[in-house]
């Protein structure tokens, strides 16, 4: 349904985009991650049509978005980041002024703003200025506007920004409603709600896709360098013996230990492995007990393995040094 290919983008000397290349197809909701500047809302725009690529293209519903740009615009359902609303307009007038700028007819207005208003809970406010709404409303009334015209591939630059917890988990269910018969890519600063909506993520930074795959795929790189957990009480000033018991079990790196805070007899220790090494929990476990002495060892309260975040990918892959930039005209170098 959206297909990017080798898209770049210069604004004069600075390239904002280099080479990017992705494939959205129907069903499926990803998220664009990037930090400030990275190239996120220059490859929305571009994909929406609202300018072109320097090079390389973009096709929407099979249509290039510089060839065939009303066709592929006519595909699209876009929810900016800033939601355009007329303020002295009514929800319901304004929603039924965008349906008359999709061209529906008197009954298909009718009958797209009865749908949109039902899924986006907008019923109470119909009657009410959108300028008078909060964020959380105007926020749901671009979403219900972008859904009017029933797109086959929806755009969405921050949709649940200024939302409650209650009106998120809406927003995030009606989302993968949506995707059952249609495409989604939505861009985010918020990680988790990328990690719980989208099937997969893209993340771009310096103008360059950095990673693109599943959430769980993605976090399966990070697997191998996860620490392991342990609370353990060793007494006060035990931290030094523990830490020299854990590092002698085959396959540890790396020992860090620190009192727990209003309980000193406990310690905490955080595991480092070797990156080849296999599951070291029923090893430390086993160093625990035995370095106890007597029949019960060392109480251990707590033994896990920490689960890696989609941040700390994140982190990874946009931090310094994650990914080399191309080199702008004349050897400069370009941000987004």
């Amino acid at each position: 349904m959206i297909q990017a290919a080798h898209v770049s983008k210069w604004y004069g000397p600075v390239r904002a985009l280099h080479e990017v290349s992705f494939e959205v197809p129907k069903g499926q909701i990803v998220g664009l991650l990037g930090p400030n500047g990275a190239g996120k809302t220059t490859t929305i725009r571009i994909t929406t049509g609202f300018f072109p690529p320097t090079s390389g293209s973009v096709s929407v519903c099979g249509h290039d978005t510089v060839a065939a740009s009303l066709e592929a615009r006519s595909c699209i359902g876009y929810l900016p980041d800033a939601v355009p609303l007329y303020t002295e307009m009514a929800v319901e007038g304004y929603l039924d002024y965008r349906a008359r700028l999709y061209g529906l007819s008197r009954g298909e207005r009718k009958r797209a703003i009865a749908r949109v208003v039902e899924r986006c809970t907008l019923g109470d406010v119909l009657r009410r200025r959108t300028g008078q709404l909060s964020k959380g409303y105007r926020q749901r009334v671009g979403l219900a506007a972008a859904m009017l015209h029933d797109p086959a591939v929806l755009i969405l630059d921050e949709p649940v920004s200024g939302l409650d917890p209650t009106q998120i988990l809406e927003v995030r269910r009606l989302i993968r409603e949506l995707a059952h018969d249609k495409t989604v890519l939505l861009s985010s600063h918020i990680l988790s709600e990328v990690e719980a909506t989208c099937d997969r993520v893209i993340i771009i930074a310096g103008g360059t896709v950095r990673a693109d795959g599943t959430p769980e795929a993605l976090l399966e790189s990070l697997a191998a360098d996860a620490p392991y957990v342990a609370e353990v009480r060793a007494g006060e000033g035990g931290g030094e013996r523990l830490a020299a018991v854990l590092r002698a079990v085959s396959g540890v790196a790396g020992v860090e230990t620190t009192p727990v805070a209003g309980e000193p007899a406990w310690t905490r220790c955080v595991v480092t492995p070797h990156a080849t090494a296999p599951d070291l929990r029923e090893a430390i476990a086993t160093a625990l007990h035995r370095a106890g002495g007597g029949d019960g060892g060392l109480m251990v309260r707590e033994l896990r393995r920490e689960r890696p975040t989609l941040e700390q990918f994140f982190l990874r892959v946009t931090g310094p040094g994650a990914g080399a930039r191309a080199p702008g005209p004349r050897g400069e170098g370009g941000a987004a």
